[in-house]
């Protein structure tokens, strides 16, 4: 079996598995799919836009010519040197094409094959997984601790740290795709560079856009109760460009963050003081101060799994996302305003 865990994926992108020379990326973070399938070309040949080096083929090619791809795959490059092939799969089922190439793969050639969220019964990722020849690399949205990881990189790769309550603001606004994430800490770098440090007027200046404000919008109406707002501002988010998935994820985030809060209130922090702890904006102090009065601890935790609960259901029913994601947020908002959950 080659089904990489999310874990050992950075490892096989680091140094590819010669003896798994067909590599399928597939998940449902487009951004992290299309990074790490941009680092296997880079890794996979001299020049990627040499087009004897790189063939890339588009599923419509496959659908017209399937053979396409194992031909590919066993052509000699025309001036010698390292050759690949990139197969943009998205949702397409291309297994019947892929499977000739995995009965007899070449020693000579990587196919990579991006490929959108398939489900553990999806005819590719099967084949995929099953195949000593293939890898089959999942990319799911980030952890808090994969992002922490990210910000402090590219931060670090231009001489800068950043203050405590600035990263945990920064944490809120990040995740659901890993190539926009990147994008933003970069910009913050640049906007930061020769400053040494980044504050949290650095990233409300240049990461906090009319989305991530959106986004503020409709957790805080969430914990502080207001199922009435909740509505309104969960379709300002999905107007604004923020996926269901992404709403859920700063959901879990922010849910995680009010539990730290919660905690240090119970343990004899203020909670004015615990919202500081936070990285809270004093813009936000009052709504989430309002919310964070209505929820303990333990109701923050049983937040926090209907909440992961609601974000696998929303990856297994993509169709349905936006409706368990604004299902989930409106029963949170009617828990607080009943204080029962």
């Amino acid at each position: 079996m080659t089904a990489y865990k999310v874990s050992e994926v950075d490892r096989f992108i680091a140094r590819p598995n010669a003896g798994e020379p067909i590599v399928l990326v597939y998940g449902p973070d487009a951004g992290l799919v299309r990074e790490r399938v941009d680092a296997l070309v880079k890794a996979s040949v001299d020049d990627p836009s040499d087009p004897f080096a790189l063939a890339r083929i588009e599923p419509e090619d496959l659908s017209a010519n399937p053979s396409r791809l194992v031909e590919e795959a066993h052509t000699i490059p025309l001036f010698g040197g390292r050759r690949a092939v990139l197969v943009r799969a998205g949702s397409r089922n291309i297994a019947s094409a892929v499977e000739p190439v995995i009965a007899s793969p070449s020693p000579d050639c990587r196919v990579i094959i991006e490929a959108g969220d398939l489900k553990k019964s999806a005819p590719l990722r099967a084949l995929c997984e099953k195949a000593k020849a293939a890898a089959a690399l999942p990319c799911y949205a980030d952890s808090e601790a994969a992002l922490g990881k990210l910000i402090d990189d590219e931060l670090r790769a231009e001489n800068l740290t950043i203050a405590p309550d600035a990263r945990a603001f920064l944490l809120s606004l990040l995740g659901g795709d890993r190539l926009a994430s990147r994008n933003e800490v970069k910009k913050l770098a640049l906007y930061a560079r020769g400053k040494g440090k980044v504050e949290h007027a650095d990233v409300l200046a240049v990461v906090a856009d009319a989305s991530a404000v959106a986004l503020d919008a409709v957790l805080d109406a969430t914990f502080a109760g207001k199922p009435a707002d909740v509505d309104a501002e969960f379709k300002k988010a999905r107007a604004d460009g923020s996926s269901a998935q992404a709403i859920i994820s700063a959901a879990l985030r922010h849910v995680a963050n009010l539990h730290k809060m919660r905690l240090a209130a119970d343990a004899g922090d203020s909670v004015d003081f615990a919202m500081k702890r936070g990285g809270i904006h004093f813009s936000r102090e009052r709504i989430v101060g309002e919310g964070l009065r209505l929820w303990s601890a333990p109701r923050l935790a049983r937040a926090m799994q209907q909440l992961a609960d609601a974000a696998l259901e929303a990856r297994r029913n993509a169709a349905l996302a936006d409706a368990i994601a604004e299902r989930a947020l409106l029963s949170l908002a009617m828990a607080a305003r009943r204080r029962e959950n």
